[in-house]
């Protein structure tokens, strides 16, 4: 059995949200408790300091089981479950990878029925025992092969493929996850008319479109600039040739959207670095949509492979913004002045890496100035000192 009640008595609970110490020294020293394993209690202990920043309210809230950190690894963040939750239809919903229950409890908030399939005895187990904490009895867990265990129609199924062979290796390609969706989609899609897949942020977006059929929306969902997943909406009867591309950065500020195609065949303007310097963030720049954003935003790239922008007058934008101080030829003379000074440095399409830039001119880490290093239309190599626009 997965769930030792003992993990559940109030003075071990406390121990475990009040530990703040060394866990090897908790590991040498072995259990306060006599009928709890000294590595099942570091297991609770580790797993949700794990997931302090990603599920605040699975951290928070008292008596949750926590499964092992590897489990973890692939689970959705809140933010991200809470998007999909905003796209799901109807009223019924099975995920076929239910794993810890992070994305199933938030469609349960937009849902009537939500079905938690998971082949992993233990972790179903975890997972139902959580959902009776959080209040979601609207979740039926049901533990066993997902795909042997679809009845009936469902308004939508949900799934996230496993990345991660028997060996703990990772994979992102469709063919390498479990379930091999792309194998079994014409059986998933005799349940359900609107299939919601999530996969890894390395899967090429070309190649996922390759393998999967009625594919009508791609989300591309990253946090503080960092891409999480890719969502992939397949709905059977839809008219929708091409797939509509659209891009989520969800910061703690806002959250910067951005709508485009697959094919980014149309034509931008170049232009010299002007009064500012924008840097699309991490989605945007994982969509492709490198010459759409510049038409779309009427403003100019500075050169066709550089993917950074540039206006006279200060523009909304998704991504970084940044005032332009100064523009330099990199060059041993120019490059002198910023000797053992703290910069944050940028390279676009440039000849040398970050490490080697920082080795090279002894720069530091830090401080207030942005270097972007970077060629120019004209094949020119440059520095564009900024400062960063809040």
């Amino acid at each position: 059995m997965a769930i030792l009640k003992a993990i559940l008595e109030p003075e071990v609970q406390k121990f475990i949200r009040e530990y703040q110490g060394d866990i090897t020294k908790l590991a040498f020293a072995g259990s306060p408790f006599p009928n709890i394993l000294i590595q099942v209690l570091l297991e609770q202990i580790s797993s949700r300091k794990q997931i302090k920043s990603k599920l605040p309210l699975w951290y928070n809230t008292p008596n949750i089981y926590y499964s092992p950190k590897l489990n973890l690894e692939q689970t959705s963040s809140e933010i991200t479950a809470k998007h999909k939750s905003n796209y799901i239809k109807g009223d019924t919903l099975a995920d076929l990878t239910g794993g810890f229950g992070i994305d199933c409890y938030y469609f349960s908030l937009k849902m009537n029925s939500v079905t938690h399939l998971e082949q992993n005895e233990s972790l179903s187990e975890i997972a139902k025992h959580n959902f009776l904490v959080l209040n979601a009895k609207n979740v039926t867990c049901k533990t066993g092969n997902s795909l042997e265990l679809l009845e009936g129609k469902y308004d939508t199924i949900y799934a996230d493929p496993g990345r991660r062979t028997e060996n703990k290796n990772k994979v992102f390609l469709l063919e390498d996850c479990l379930p091999n969706i792309p194998k079994y989609l014409n059986h998933i899609l005799n349940h359900t008319n609107f299939l919601m897949l999530k996969t890894s942020p390395m899967l090429d977006i070309k190649q996922g479109l390759s393998e999967l059929e009625d594919v009508t929306a791609i989300h591309i969902l990253a946090v503080n600039n960092e891409v999480k997943e890719l969502l992939w909406f397949i709905e059977t009867g839809s008219s929708i040739t091409e797939p509509k591309i659209f891009t989520f950065n969800y910061t703690k500020e806002n959250v910067q959207t951005f709508e485009s195609n697959l094919n980014d065949d149309i034509s931008a303007a170049y232009d010299k670095p002007l009064n500012y310097i924008y840097e699309p963030n991490a989605a945007i720049l994982k969509s492709g949509a490198f010459n759409k954003i510049a038409n779309q935003l009427e403003i100019n790239k500075i050169a066709p492979n550089s993917h950074l922008y540039t206006s006279e007058s200060l523009i909304d934008f998704p991504g970084r913004r940044f005032e332009v101080i100064q523009v330099l030829s990199y060059h041993k003379k120019e490059m002198r002045k910023f000797n053992k000074r703290k910069a944050n440095i940028t390279t676009r399409n440039f000849k040398e890496s970050v490490a080697q830039i920082r080795n090279k001119w002894k720069i530091k880490d830090g401080g207030e100035d942005y270097l972007f290093f970077t060629t120019l239309q004209n094949d020119d190599q440059v520095v564009i000192q900024c400062k960063a626009i809040k």
